[in-house]
């Protein structure tokens, strides 16, 4: 009977408590499953038919509150939370470790001659790029201008990063030049991410009370989200940057590599996605989704403004991104 689930399960939230970090690990190991990306069109609007029926009190005959659940965060997974839209195949965070793995791993692998070191930083900012724009905050659009010089800043970033720390480390031991990746990376996502969120920066993104009420737009609350997001992505690149160069350096040196060389890249993009399963929902977790922020840390404007409406209200929220 369609009665035997009750209507009063929120799905508007995660399903485990947000205001701890095992709530929000348990939360994004499920958002950022990879399995996620496998499933077909019939399955992703199935499952946002089911989301969307429960929000307006109807419940398929025979729902589980297990099934509602994954229903959710199905939907969550390939639909932009505040758009709507159904989000680009790669630029899901379900998409995260797949990707990440294999342009990671290729980075760290071909990293000491030029054409390689500008290919593959190319290919790792094209990616970002996407996954910047597909995971923004707010509603509002952004120009193919705007898209344009955050690919071509962040690309150009990147690039320069690499080969200038390619040319430091000439004359130094292998394994520091195998940490240039990541310090290109951690560079370009300083720059990748504030450009392709250039118009939160400019205009804000919408606020609202504990409620989900839209009060306005932040600018201020902007800046929190994207540093939040910054310090996310670096740490999430780090494990998966830091420790396979150890691992290579010692299995080099093994009479298996230098018998099978070819095997370098497969075993390095292998070891970058396994501290990526980890690392990816983990480092999503650092900071709550829901991010929030004191009334006297807004615009002075619209601090009067929420005054106005709510003088009690002491706490805005504010979705910050991935």
């Amino acid at each position: 009977m369609s009665t035997e689930l009750p209507l009063d399960i929120n799905i508007k939230e995660p399903r485990w408590v947000q205001n701890t970090f095992i709530g929000r690990a348990s939360h994004f190991f499920t958002v950022t499953d990879p399995r996620n990306i496998l499933l077909s069109n019939e399955q992703l609007e199935n499952s946002r038919k089911i989301v969307h029926d429960y929000r307006q009190g109807i419940v398929s005959s025979g729902l589980t509150e297990d099934e509602l659940w994954r229903a959710k965060y199905i939907y969550d997974s390939a639909f932009h939370p505040d758009t709507g839209e159904k989000m680009v195949l790669i630029g899901r965070m379900s998409a995260q470790v797949p990707m990440n793995m294999t342009i990671t791993g290729c980075m760290m692998t071909f990293y000491k001659t030029t054409p390689a070191v500008v290919f593959w930083q190319w290919i790792n900012q094209s990616f970002n790029a996407i996954v910047n724009y597909t995971n923004r905050s707010g509603d509002a659009p952004i120009t193919v201008s705007q898209l344009g010089t955050a690919y071509v800043s962040a690309t150009t970033g990147a690039v320069a990063t690499a080969l200038g720390l390619n040319a430091l480390t000439k004359h130094v031991s292998p394994l520091i030049g195998r940490f240039v990746p990541f310090a290109a990376v951690a560079a370009a996502n300083c720059i990748n991410i504030p450009l392709m969120r250039q118009r939160e920066l400019k205009h804000g993104i919408p606020i609202t009370d504990e409620n989900g009420n839209r009060l306005g737009e932040s600018t201020k609350a902007a800046k929190q989200a994207i540093l939040q997001v910054v310090v996310s992505r670096i740490l999430m690149a780090a494990p998966g940057m830091a420790i396979p160069p150890f691992v290579m350096n010692t299995l080099e040196k093994k009479a298996f590599l230098k018998r099978f060389p070819w095997m370098s890249a497969p075993i390095q993009v292998g070891l970058v996605g396994f501290c990526l399963v980890f690392a990816t929902p983990l480092c999503c977790a650092l900071f709550p989704q829901k991010s929030s922020m004191s009334v006297t840390r807004l615009e002075s404007e619209l601090q009067a403004e929420i005054q106005k409406l709510n003088p009690e209200l002491d706490r805005v929220y504010f979705n910050k991104g991935l």
